[in-house]
């Protein structure tokens, strides 16, 4: 049963649908809430709304997803709609989140950020069980390279926002030139594929 009903998606501030708006507009809204950027790493999102009067967020998915933060060794596990109530430095009432702590499956229900800052990010039970973890084990850094090439590409867009015949030719030009190929005997090749496994 959906929590977000059409009198909420009515009052909502902002409302989008696709998977790549979807994620840049809840990171935009981590980020501005003063929260890690890549505490939501949703997948397959289809739809997304804030309701800036109350501080009301929804985020749905095609599937439940789970997530594992390598810098901490936590997995979290995603339904396919996650709600909450977000404010500076705070997300409080969420649903849809849970995280495993020793052998079971724990509903978390707040999160914050200490003000001022002490680089440590709290996370709370309906129970009022609490774990505190550094705040950069749910950063996601922004590739500054992908960001500038983005821009690089709106400032010499033309009309239609279609680059200029001679501008495709010179990234042609640049391209690195292929590697050689590297052949493999088939022994090393069953060694590495059991390094893997």
């Amino acid at each position: 049963m959906s929590l977000v009903t059409d009198e909420i998606r009515a009052a909502a501030s902002e409302m989008y649908e696709g998977d790549e708006i979807c994620q840049e507009k809840s990171r935009f809204l981590l980020t501005e809430m003063n929260l890690p950027n890549g505490l939501l790493p949703l997948k397959d999102m289809e739809e997304c709304g804030y309701v800036k009067e109350t501080g009301f967020v929804w985020l749905r998915q095609k599937a439940k997803c789970e997530h594992r933060f390598e810098k901490i060794g936590r997995p979290v596990r995603y339904a396919t709609e996650v709600t909450a109530y977000v404010e500076p430095n705070r997300i409080r009432k969420l649903t849809g989140v849970k995280t495993k702590e020793l052998l079971l499956w724990v509903t978390l229900s707040d999160i914050y950020v200490d003000d001022p800052p002490t680089g440590k990010i709290t996370f709370k039970t309906p129970a009022g069980l609490s774990r505190s973890f550094p705040v950069e084990a749910f950063q996601i850094e922004e590739e500054p390279k992908v960001v500038e090439e983005k821009e690089k590409e709106k400032e010499e867009a033309g009309d239609g926002g279609v680059p200029a015949p001679e501008e495709k030719e010179e990234v042609k030009d640049n391209l690195p030139a292929p590697e050689k190929e590297v052949k493999v005997d088939a022994p090393a090749a069953a060694a590495v594929e059991v390094k893997e496994v």
